[in-house]
């Protein structure tokens, strides 16, 4: 294996800029025993001073927005317009992560005075949230800037105060050094410990920094075999660490009969864009289409695929590999090409396509319900609701499900969504999954295998909760107290008090 990384422009598949060195096992320990050394400094800031430190980078990442961009863009192809929409997802997040840390949500302080008369008697409990230290954050591809080195996981760590480790995706190191060196700058500029965020690169790194005691917890968006072999790693570790994996989705889409006869040819046109978008390499991209017995849409369908374009793939292995899975569904015996994809040379260009089967198919086997990372989707024709029934429960976990139907009456709908809602973790209505917003309601997580642990989202404020821990003080004198736990409330954050939720006060 070489000692550097190159840049790649997707567009033409040729290599640029200078090479980026891997860092050694020797480099990754030093900077996660600096991440640990910075971690107290980090933890010790009061609400209001985090704040601060989220709103800085915002503006240093704001600052810097055609720079970013433009690296961002010759290493990934997805255009400007998409990655400057995406820096502002990024930033906003941060703006949105800040004002939560500043009313108290990131602490979550709860106070139970004492009630020495209550049966039995209960003592003084005060908790709040302490933050796990060191985190070592894996960047996505597919959302260089949105869940790349300085994406949600890194702004949720931050918040939370822990340092970041982050790790560089093979496919635009040169991003993810520039974004380093931005946000480094940024915390240096605003009082923090510079320390307290680092980039490494390679995939040996990777291992490294996971295996490292310094290192508290992992967060890693991208694909199943990656995911589970870091979540192994990190549960396998002398001291295990709480591991946060956004794997892969199919996203099932169940369309009602009652739906197709009211907007059919609309239908059609939403699908293939929500599929195509970014050349389907969302995690939410709608993977699986149910279509009633006799929707009569195929044409339609095949027509709208055929007229997309799209954005090169990310990189060469990604195209080798969608190529190669959209072949795999179309080889199952009921299934067929409807539309056959295809790829380019020079470059990592791709077609859309289609696949079509019956949705007895997958009743009782497994092989077609597997993701195609790319422009591709598989429909599949039901015959009635007991098909549905049957099949449904049998789709593996997903980050979302959705119904497009008619009414709230139709029977088709009353049917599905709980079923769906059993296997996702974002169940959608007469929309489509690509889009997250960044909201305090979001959950962008969902059973295995979309991701390590249903229970948290890596969207929204939610995603907070994965690098803090509750810590309970007992009986403790007030002196001796955190100054959030003190009676006063000399920080003005919201708390709950003896069961009563008090809102922060006005500032």
């Amino acid at each position: 294996m070489a000692d550097t990384l190159r840049s790649v422009n997707p567009t033409t598949g040729e290599a640029f800029g200078d090479p980026i060195a891997r860092t050694t096992p020797e480099e990754v320990a030093r900077i996660a025993a600096a991440a640990r050394a910075a971690a107290p400094g980090l933890a010790a800031m009061r609400p209001a001073e985090r704040g601060a430190i989220m709103r800085a980078v915002a503006a240093a990442l704001t600052a810097h927005e055609d720079a970013i961009v433009a690296l961002a863009d010759a290493e990934s192809g997805l255009g400007e317009t998409r990655l400057r929409g995406e820096l502002a997802r990024t930033t906003g997040q941060f703006e949105q992560y800040a004002a939560y840390a500043e009313h108290g949500g990131v602490l979550d302080v709860v106070i139970d005075h004492a009630a020495p008369r209550a049966t039995p008697p209960r003592p003084d409990l005060r908790r709040w949230n302490t933050p796990l230290g060191p985190v070592a954050v894996y960047a996505a591809s597919n959302f260089p800037l949105a869940f790349g080195v300085a994406g949600t996981d890194t702004a949720a760590a931050f918040v939370a105060g822990c340092p970041v480790v982050a790790k560089a995706h093979a496919s635009q190191p040169a991003t993810a050094v520039l974004l380093g060196t931005v946000i480094t700058a940024a915390l240096e500029r605003h009082g923090a410990d510079p320390r307290a965020f680092a980039v490494v690169s390679g995939f040996q790194a990777g291992l490294d920094l996971i295996r490292d005691p310094n290192i508290k917890a992992g967060a890693f968006t991208g694909s199943i075999a990656g995911g589970r072999a870091l979540a192994d790693e990190a549960a396998g570790r002398p001291e295990p660490i709480p591991f946060y994996g956004e794997l892969g989705s199919l996203n099932p889409v169940v369309v009602t009969p009652e739906a197709v006869a009211q907007r059919g040819p609309g239908l059609v046109e939403e699908f293939v864009a929500s599929m195509t978008l970014g050349a389907g390499q969302f995690c939410t991209k709608p993977g699986l289409l149910f279509l009633p017995a006799g929707h009569g849409l195929d044409e339609a369908l095949a027509v709208a695929v055929r007229a997309k374009e799209v954005h090169p793939m990310l990189n060469g292995r990604i195209q080798e590999a969608y190529a190669a899975e959209a072949a795999r569904l179309a080889s199952h015996p009921q299934a067929r090409f409807a539309v056959e994809p295809s790829t380019a040379e020079g470059g990592f260009a791709v077609t859309p396509g289609l696949v079509t089967a019956p949705a007895a198919a997958i009743d009782g086997d497994d092989a077609l319900l597997h993701e195609c990372f790319g422009p591709t989707a598989l429909v599949l024709t039901y015959a009635d609701t007991a098909e549905l029934e049957r099949v449904l429960p049998q789709l593996p976990g997903g980050l979302t499900a959705t119904v497009q139907l008619a009414t709230s009456a139709d029977p088709v709908a009353q049917v599905a969504l709980p079923l769906l809602a059993e296997r996702s973790g974002r169940v959608i209505v007469n929309g489509w999954p690509t889009g997250v917003a960044v909201t305090h309601a979001q959950h962008h997580g969902g059973p295995w295998p979309a991701t390590t642990n249903a229970r948290y989202t890596s969207v929204g404020t939610g995603a907070i909760a994965r690098f803090v821990r509750p810590v309970a003080y007992q009986s403790t004198p007030e002196q001796l107290l955190p100054e959030a736990l003190h009676d006063d409330n000399p920080l003005g954050l919201q708390r709950r008090v003896d069961g009563v939720l008090e809102p922060a006060p006005s500032r």
